[in-house]
């Protein structure tokens, strides 16, 4: 029931953003920021996946996949070299 409901209230918004003329520009922004989170997710996956042979991993929550969504592989990179030489 706890779904149907949140599904309703998701669709009802929409509809009211449509109806009302409201602009999309916040909407095409949580979009984007939304996959930035995504992809930072997958590039830490990939790092943990191939980085167990070589004991790296880095820990996959809101601040690092932010880091790694916002800034790329540099990111990614910067966290590795964070986790290892600077946190023990």
């Amino acid at each position: 029931m706890g779904s149907v409901l949140v599904i309703g209230a998701i669709l009802v918004l929409v509809a009211l953003l449509f109806f009302s003329g409201s602009s999309f520009k916040p909407l095409k922004w949580l979009g984007s920021i939304a996959v930035r989170i995504i992809v930072g997710t997958i590039f830490l996956f990939c790092v943990n996946l191939f980085g167990e042979s070589l004991s790296v991993h880095v820990p996959i929550n809101l601040v690092t996949t932010g880091v790694s969504g916002l800034l790329g592989i540099p990111g990614v990179v910067a966290l590795v070299v964070i986790k290892q030489f600077i946190i023990i």
